[in-house]
């Protein structure tokens, strides 16, 4: 049996914040405002892999209300969802994602996130996709979006 799910996030950039998008730091001159460390690709894989599992999402298993998870790492996320999926007895069989922002461009980092989302989620590299686009100038600099769609095999 095989299900899909969806995940979407997107983040305003900050100024004097690190910039994370898929668990790899991208050197730019601001990051993205959020409760965790805000790498809103992350954030969309997870909401995605959830949504397969029918499971609560990231804003209700991880809401940013609570202080735990002030500054905290979006790949302590992932791995809660990564061990409901495994309890369910699901392997992921293929992730496509998408980063819609003008700057930075995404093209200097796909392989490198590509590489860091494959080891994460024991994913072969050529079943993760990661693709850049831009915003062909609307909303110009204010952040990033990212969607993201999954497909869950189960083992057994």
């Amino acid at each position: 049996m095989f299900l899909i799910g969806f995940g979407f996030d997107s983040h305003k950039f900050e100024e004097d914040k690190p910039l994370y998008l898929g668990g790899v730091y991208i050197p730019y001159k601001r990051g993205l405002k959020g409760h965790s460390d805000g790498d809103a690709l992350i954030h969309a894989i997870t909401d995605a892999i959830l949504s397969a599992l029918g499971e609560p999402d990231i804003g209700e298993l991880f809401p940013d209300t609570d202080p735990r998870w002030r500054g905290v790492s979006s790949l302590l996320f992932l791995e809660e969802a990564m061990k409901r999926m495994k309890n369910k007895n699901y392997t992921i069989s293929n992730l496509d994602c998408t980063v819609v922002t003008n700057e930075p461009k995404i093209k200097d980092y796909k392989t490198q996130i590509r590489e860091k989302l494959s080891n994460l989620l024991g994913v072969d590299y050529s079943r993760v996709n990661v693709k850049g686009k831009t915003k062909e100038g609307f909303c110009e600099s204010e952040g990033l979006v990212c969607y993201c769609v999954v497909l869950l095999k189960h083992e057994g």
